[in-house]
C-alpha cells in the first residue's frame, strides 16, 4: 500500500511538474513575442516595405527602408525571426552593420558566427564572405551603411544552410 501511494503521489507531482514547466515556457514564449512586436512595429526609422528586390538572396522576409543614397548608402535593415542573407562579398568598397535593435548574427567565411545586438557595430572589409540576419526566436534590425567606392559591387553567393544556422 505504502508503495501505491508513493507511486500515486509522484505520478501527480510529475503532472503538476509538467504543467508549471509548460506555464513558464509560454510566458517566456509570450514574452519573446512581445519584445518582437515591439520591434516590429517600433524603432527610429520606419519598416519600410518587403524586400522584393532583393528576396532571392534572403531566407525568410525581410524590409527595407532606403534611408539616403546621397554620397554614402544608408538602409534600414528589419529581418523577421530565421531571416538571414546569403552569403556575399562586397567587392570595391566594404559595408558598416550598426545593430539598431533585436538579436542577430554575424559570420565571415571560416570564423564562428557572432552574436549582434542593439548598439554592435561591425565593420566589414571589402573582399570578405559573409552573410548577416535574425537569431531564430528574435527580429533584427540594422542600418547597411555601404562604403563607397569605384566600380563597388555586391556578389551574391550561396544561401547560409538550415543545418548550419540551426547549429548556432
Amino acid at each position: 500500500d505504502i508503495h501505491l501511494i508513493t507511486m500515486s503521489s509522484l505520478y501527480r507531482i510529475s503532472k503538476k511538474l509538467k504543467r508549471i514547466a509548460l506555464y513558464q515556457r509560454g510566458s517566456i514564449k509570450e514574452k519573446i513575442m512581445a519584445k518582437n512586436e515591439e520591434l516590429k512595429n517600433g524603432g527610429i526609422f520606419p519598416l519600410g516595405e518587403k524586400n522584393e528586390a532583393f528576396a532571392k538572396y534572403f531566407i525568410g522576409q525581410s524590409y527595407l527602408s532606403m534611408l539616403t543614397n546621397k554620397g554614402v548608402s544608408i538602409a534600414n535593415v528589419t529581418f523577421e525571426p530565421g531571416c538571414r542573407n546569403n552569403w556575399h562579398i562586397h567587392h570595391g568598397g566594404g559595408q558598416i552593420l550598426l545593430v539598431m535593435a533585436g538579436e542577430g548574427y554575424y559570420q565571415e567565411w571560416g570564423k564562428r558566427a557572432q552574436l549582434l545586438k542593439a548598439g554592435d557595430v561591425v565593420n566589414i572589409p571589402p573582399e570578405v564572405k559573409h552573410w548577416h540576419g535574425a537569431t531564430k526566436d528574435s527580429w533584427f534590425v540594422h542600418l547597411a551603411v555601404e562604403v563607397p567606392s569605384e566600380n563597388g559591387s555586391n556578389e551574391w553567393l550561396e544561401a547560409v544552410d538550415d543545418d548550419t544556422y540551426h547549429q548556432l
